[in-house]
């Protein structure tokens, strides 16, 4: 299936505006991470999550006065929000406390919390789901997401400074870290809280724009020992332009896959689909700008071993054979 026909784009020449773009999201990220702070799901932040599913429509101003008013726990710092499809009339509780780590009392902050409702005058309502972390958990699992995700970027590091050198393998993790770091100031600008799903979301992403970053290197290394005369620059505008249908079509599938997760996966699912959606973009996007950026930028400060390979293996060009009246000169 043939999307572009012999596609010539310059994708280098706007590499450094790219960069710069990226600059521009990542430090309006971190800012909004300093000033805001990263919402965490219960997951990782620890507390007690409680979906109770009402008669009527519920007011959250309501469900925050009744907790105000009668949960001991203290309401304050409880965080309420609707939860799911509005037709479910459904709203979400989640308070810091969880009561005891083990035993019989593991859950009764929850009960505290429906104790607090009940006496709200809000209607009849049930409760569908309850969850319940504690402190020592979420910190075991902050270290976990942390460690896969080191463990992963040294991972991609070695396998492609093996397969490829080392100049490549940079411009792979930096393109990796790009992703990471672009996603995480869209999380913060849209207040995603980072769960569990938003942790495997990003790893899958890791994992698709390194493929990306590598198919792209493939050709690379392929035209470096075909088209030789060229510089570096043209050859990987070329290996981008030679895969750029591959890219367009795996890079849209999963988008639209993600797209159908997102609007039609519910509640659950949203922070996962939406980790999706910016990483399937800003991994396509740092495949082609960052990483071939940081390539360019390494191989002018330090030779390449590819290249050191191909200038051995090009055989020397024999000298001009002389002409009989240019031997008889040369004799006299």
């Amino acid at each position: 299936m043939h999307i572009f026909t012999n596609p010539n784009y310059n994708f280098l020449r706007w590499r450094w505006h790219a960069v710069a773009l990226s600059w521009v999201v990542i430090i309006a990220g971190l800012v909004a991470i300093y000033t805001k702070g990263l919402p965490k799901g219960i997951e990782f932040a620890g507390g007690t999550s409680v979906i109770m599913q009402f008669d009527q429509t519920p007011s959250v101003d309501a469900v925050r006065t009744a907790l105000n008013r009668n949960f001991a726990g203290g309401g304050q710092d409880a965080i309420v929000q609707t939860y799911g499809d509005p037709s479910l009339r459904q709203v979400m509780v989640r308070v810091p406390q969880v009561g005891a780590e083990q035993g019989a009392s593991l859950s009764s902050t929850a009960k505290a919390v429906e104790a607090a409702l009940g006496k709200g005058n809000l209607g009849n309502f049930k409760v569908v789901g309850t969850e319940i972390v504690g402190p020592a958990v979420g910190q075991e699992l902050t270290q976990k997401g942390i460690s896969a995700f080191i463990l992963s970027l040294l991972g991609i590091l070695a396998y492609i400074a093996f397969r490829f050198e080392f100049s490549f393998a940079v411009g792979a993790v930096i393109a990796t870290l790009h992703d990471v770091l672009v996603t995480f100031a869209f999380l913060a600008f849209f207040r995603y809280d980072i769960s569990l799903n938003v942790i495997a979301a990003i790893l899958t992403v890791t994992g698709y724009s390194t493929n990306d970053t590598i198919v792209i290197f493939d050709r690379v290394r392929e035209n470096m020992r075909k088209i030789r005369r060229e510089s570096l620059g043209e050859i990987i505008n070329v290996s981008i332009n030679q895969t750029l249908g591959r890219t367009v079509i795996t890079a849209g599938t999963a988008f639209l896959s993600a797209i159908a997760l997102f609007l039609f996966g519910g509640e659950v699912l949203h922070g996962f689909a939406f980790t999706m959606i910016v990483g399937i973009i800003t991994g396509t996007y740092s495949s082609v700008f960052v990483a071939a950026a940081i390539v360019t930028f390494w191989r002018r400060k330090s030779a390449s071993k590819l290249s050191a390979a191909t200038a051995s293996a090009t055989p020397a060009t024999p000298p001009a054979r002389r002409s009989k009246s240019q031997r008889k000169a040369r004799a006299s």
